[in-house]
């Protein structure tokens, strides 16, 4: 199946929905190319709404927007829409509980060579801490779709990151198994248990096809929905494995890592491993480059959790 990148299908969710409700407006900070949004501008531009480089009015005015009965996407980078807004984000679209869905692009390092200043690596922590705001780090296009075409039927604020480039689907056309707020068994086993999110997912799947062939079988948790985090689902695959190891493109602290050794501390005490970017700023390359260096890869992954057996 061909690469699609999450923010596009995003972007052709909104417009096929936009044909008959007009109440979608989608708003972006000088954003709209790197959001794959042009087509949206284009077709609708009575429900398009371009702020500028301004990314703190971007939140406000579609938390306005929202007050007045529309359906606000916001979307700009993640970097920028998780640190330089985060006051909007907690006041006017959380506390506010308006209608505002947060679409961080180009998250985790994305933006590779562009360095610290463009990364996103503490967006699971922070989004996260905001009573009322919903995260997700959805893991392809297909589970993409899902996941939008769900939130478009609440009227609930919630932030979704998703990576700036095309990515190896998870799943299968016509096979994408769905529940929002649910996160999804992408492989089970007795031995380990992998959780991931985002595009962690896949080289998590992967480091399970590479453990089998060594007689070790662990389950691929897809954890799409970090809050509400999916805690039975946790219990689930830690109950019936010897050790964990999460997966995220996050720093090391209070992302996913941090909130599954919390559930599985105080549920079923088993040994975790995390896996993470370094808390220091990330050395430069692209996505690819930059995992490669960390161990956030299938082989990196595989070792782990072999590293975790050893020690359980």
């Amino acid at each position: 199946m061909a690469k699609t990148a999450n923010k596009q299908m995003i972007c052709e969710v909104l417009m096929e929905a936009a044909k008959t409700d007009k109440d979608i407006v989608a708003l972006c900070s000088d954003s709209r190319g790197s959001g794959s949004f042009t087509p949206f501008a284009e077709t609708y531009p009575e429900q398009f709404v371009e702020t500028g480089i301004a990314e703190q009015n971007l939140v406000s005015i579609a938390a306005g927007l929202a007050k007045c009965g529309k359906k606000a996407y916001a979307v700009s980078p993640a970097c920028f829409l998780s640190t330089r807004s985060y006051e909007q984000c907690k006041i006017d679209a959380a506390y506010s509980n308006t209608n505002v869905k947060l679409i961080g692009i180009s998250g985790g390092v994305s933006y590779g060579a562009l360095g610290m200043s463009h990364h996103s690596a503490q967006d699971i922590a922070a989004m996260s801490a905001i009573p009322n705001m919903r995260v997700y780090i959805p893991s392809d296009h297909l589970q993409t779709r899902e996941l939008t075409k769900a939130l478009l039927k609440d009227e609930k604020p919630a932030y979704v990151r998703v990576g700036r480039n095309a990515v190896n689907p998870v799943y299968e056309e016509g096979n994408v198994p769905f529940e929002m707020d649910k996160a999804t068994f992408v492989a089970r086993g007795g031995d380990a248990a992998i959780i991931a999110c985002g595009e962690m997912v896949g080289p998590a799947k992967a480091a399970a096809a590479l453990l089998e062939k060594d007689g070790i079988r662990a389950t691929v948790l897809d954890m799409y929905c970090l809050k509400p985090l999916d805690t039975a689902a946790i219990v689930e695959a830690a109950t019936h494995a010897k050790a964990v190891v999460t997966v995220e493109e996050h720093a090391p602290f209070g992302g996913l890592g941090s909130m599954v050794a919390q559930v599985v501390g105080r549920e079923c005490p088993r040994r975790v491993l995390a896996m993470s970017l370094p808390d220091a700023p990330v050395v430069t390359g692209t996505s690819r480059e930059v995992f490669d260096t960390y161990g956030l890869n299938a082989e990196g992954i595989a070792a782990k959790v072999k590293e975790a057996l050893e020690t359980a």
